[in-house]
């Protein structure tokens, strides 16, 4: 009797230590998954961000070339 006791609690305590790690794994796959999604994030404000910039400097050289359109206008006449 008692070794079938021992046999079972055996058991019991080898199917909690393969709960835990399946427990433990998903977690760490959770926090993979997180850790990509930042990095995802990250990448795609990045690209927002330097879209921005080069919006600007096309922005600020067409201002440029019509300033030196007009001057040439202005010198024109």
């Amino acid at each position: 009797m008692e070794e079938e006791e021992v046999e079972e609690e055996m058991e019991e305590e080898e199917v909690e230590e393969e709960e835990e790690e399946m427990e433990e794994e998903e977690v760490e796959e959770e926090e993979e998954m997180e850790e990509e999604v930042e990095e995802m994030e990250e990448e795609e404000e990045e690209e927002m961000e330097e879209e921005e910039e080069e919006e600007m400097e096309e922005e600020e050289e067409e201002e440029m070339e019509e300033e030196e359109e007009e001057e040439m206008e202005e010198e024109e006449t």
